[in-house]
């Protein structure tokens, strides 16, 4: 199991995983009052907490399944990455997609973060690229 350290400055619990199978961890808002998330909005939402993720790896910002479905919101550059060398605080961006207001709480669990191994690349320029069965053919280009 990995390790990441971690500073919690928020009035919650650190994040953890739902169950033992679960991917990804729910992240809560740390606010000082209620906000009203109107339809068509964004906001960016603190949760009081700073990571450190060894290079190599990234935290994916994810939406909860459950809010978006029933609720309309979801984050809005999703997935959202946190990089191994980012070390500021963890906020959140959501927007509401629904037609009612949305009232965010302290303490709410907002997103999903999931931590993700990831590869750098190094480009190589060459005059042609491999042939592919699917070749150049793009959005809905097999009629499905």
């Amino acid at each position: 199991m990995m390790k990441i350290k971690i500073i919690n400055k928020s009035r919650h619990r650190l994040p953890e995983y739902s169950t033992s199978a679960s991917a990804g961890m729910d992240l809560r808002a740390n606010i000082e009052q209620d906000i009203i998330l109107a339809p068509g909005r964004r906001i960016l939402v603190p949760t009081g907490l700073y990571i450190e993720i060894p290079e190599g790896y990234e935290a994916q910002i994810r939406p909860r399944s459950g809010l978006a479905i029933h609720k309309g919101i979801t984050v809005l550059n999703s997935p959202g990455t946190i990089d191994a060398d980012y070390r500021g605080e963890i906020r959140v961006v959501l927007i509401n997609l629904s037609d009612e207001d949305f009232i965010i709480t302290d303490g709410e669990r907002i997103c999903q973060m999931v931590i993700s191994r990831h590869e750098r690349a190094e480009w190589i320029i060459v005059e042609e690229l491999t042939a592919s069965g699917r070749g150049s053919g793009g959005f809905g280009h097999t009629g499905n």
